[in-house]
């Protein structure tokens, strides 16, 4: 279960990854931005308690998102030294390319005959399916053949 979990996961992030390096983006941006976008208003300790990473981490990540237009910040109503995330149009359309690409993935792993079966089918269907047969090989080396 662990490999094949590795393997999905390899591939789902894979997408995303691809779509980003043409920004100079990595997964960190990715997660900023997701999360950015689908709670806006999300204060920079909300954040870090969902990401489980540094400020200093996150600083870096943030001032690459907010230099180049893809999140904004606003002081906090109650608490002016509160900052709010919101994603601009720009940011909220690179976070649905993203979300996009993997939600496909997704839907057509769930839309695999086998998937019924067990979460090693489902793992498996989210697998690219060129890199099925040699997982499988990988797996099978010890004993615990997919």
């Amino acid at each position: 279960m662990i490999e094949l979990l590795f393997f999905a996961y390899r591939d789902f992030v894979g997408d995303p990854d691809r779509i980003l390096a043409a920004y100079g983006f990595g997964r960190a941006h990715h997660r900023v931005l997701h999360f950015v976008d689908r709670y806006p208003g999300l204060t920079i300790a909300e954040l870090l308690d969902i990401l489980r990473i540094t400020k200093q981490s996150l600083n870096r990540v943030l001032k690459d998102l907010i230099d180049q237009g893809y999140v904004a910040q606003r002081p906090g109503v109650s608490d002016r030294r509160q900052r709010l995330l919101t994603c601009t149009a720009s940011g909220a359309a690179l976070a649905a390319d993203l979300t996009r690409v993997q939600a496909r993935r997704l839907a057509r792993a769930l839309a695999t005959p086998s998937v019924a079966g067990t979460p090693k089918d489902f793992l498996m269907a989210m697998i690219e399916p060129e890199d099925r047969a040699a997982v499988r090989r990988l797996m099978a080396r010890r004993g615990g053949g997919a």
